[in-house]
């Protein structure tokens, strides 16, 4: 393998693939990006046999080859070379590499490319496509209630529904759950439910931009996101999600209405006088204010009004983990919200359109 390829360019590759790098594994391959080099484009693959990655760099010239080398080490040296420079990587013998660029020259010892673990193949008829921006908006309204507990296995990814004209993705964690639901660009055939853990969400999240699409392929145990110069590949969940239509409550008739950043920017103020003895903060819903308050011992105490409009018939007193609400608030991207609370020991609903639910747990508040 001989190739030129911009340091810039390069570093973008490098980036894409760099958390799918594993230093903690008993098999030393992992540690290693796989280099691959066809006539156009040179291929940089990582996994951890949990997940993989895939970023497609384009090249000033190259010639075929493939070697896997120490990926940190590989990382810091394309990062420390000049900007704007042209790096040149040739293969040598006993699986060896040369890199250099400007005056710099550097020789990595690698392992061969048969050590490296295979990816996946997937087949085309199991796949759905969508434009970018629609996925992004669909993990960023339910990533935030996905279970950080591994005690519970199952609620530690995102259910992916996928199933005649629609899409739909359900992240919960026991206190609060987050549906989204989009309409597909074309119906399909597929119907499959897959559990994609966090950090494969994570990994896509950060990849997907504002235009273009996203293919996403499913089999029995793999999925894989494709774009146009990268691909995610992981492994899915295994267990039973629970059944997320139980625990939608029908829509109620009382509702508080707020405007969106109002709402947000109080939670986050009274947020502060919280610790982790002393979670809740009180919402006190009235006819056109709601009071947010927190009283602290040996802290001290926090109150805000926001304007609102309650059509309930009386005032509600209810508590709220706010870290709970400020999820929501902060990436709903909706002027006002419909808050719907029914009573202090009933779940908090914010809906929006047929497209999203999101409901969560009160907490008890202490006289």
């Amino acid at each position: 393998m001989n190739v030129i390829v911009q340091k810039e360019i390069l570093a973008n590759g490098i980036q894409t693939v760099q958390n799918a790098v594993t230093q903690k594994s008993s098999l030393p391959i992992l540690a290693n990006v796989l280099l691959e080099l066809s006539p156009t484009e040179l291929k940089l693959t990582a996994t951890d046999l949990d997940i993989g990655i895939c970023a497609m760099v384009p090249v000033l010239s190259g010639e075929k080859g493939a070697i896997t080398i120490p990926a940190k080490k590989f990382f810091d040296i394309t990062r420390s070379l000049p900007d704007g420079s042209e790096i040149k990587m040739s293969i040598k013998k006993n699986n060896s590499i040369m890199i250099q660029a400007a005056k710099a020259q550097f020789k990595m010892i690698g392992l061969p490319k048969e050590d490296f673990p295979a990816l996946p193949l997937f087949e085309d008829k199991d796949s759905i496509t969508l434009p970018q921006e629609t996925l992004k908006e669909m993990i960023n309204l339910t990533d935030f209630a996905i279970s950080k507990d591994d005690a519970r296995h199952v609620l530690t990814g995102a259910l992916m529904v996928v199933k005649g004209e629609t899409v739909t993705m359900v992240a919960t964690d026991g206190r609060r759950m987050a549906v989204s639901k989009k309409a597909l660009p074309q119906k399909t055939l597929v119907s499959r439910e897959a559990i994609i853990p966090l950090k494969t969400i994570t990994e896509v999240k950060r990849l997907l931009g504002e235009s273009g699409d996203v293919k996403i392929q499913l089999s029995e145990t793999q999925v894989m996101f494709s774009f146009a110069s990268s691909f995610v590949v992981s492994r899915l969940l295994e267990g039973e999600f629970p059944d997320y239509h139980k625990v939608i409550p029908e829509k109620s008739k009382k509702a508080i209405e707020l405007d969106t950043e109002a709402f947000l920017s109080a939670a986050r103020r009274i947020s502060i006088l919280t610790d982790q003895d002393s979670q809740a903060v009180k919402l006190n819903i009235q006819k056109s204010k709601m009071t947010i308050s927190k009283n602290t011992p040996y802290l001290g105490e926090a109150k805000e009004e926001v304007s609102a409009s309650f059509n309930g018939e009386k005032e509600i007193e209810i508590g709220f983990n706010p870290r709970y609400l400020i999820d929501v608030l902060r990436n709903i991207n909706e002027e006002k919200v419909e808050f719907e609370v029914n009573d202090f020991n009933k779940p908090g609903v914010i809906r929006k359109k047929d497209e999203y639910v999101y409901v969560v747990l009160p907490m008890q508040l202490v006289a």
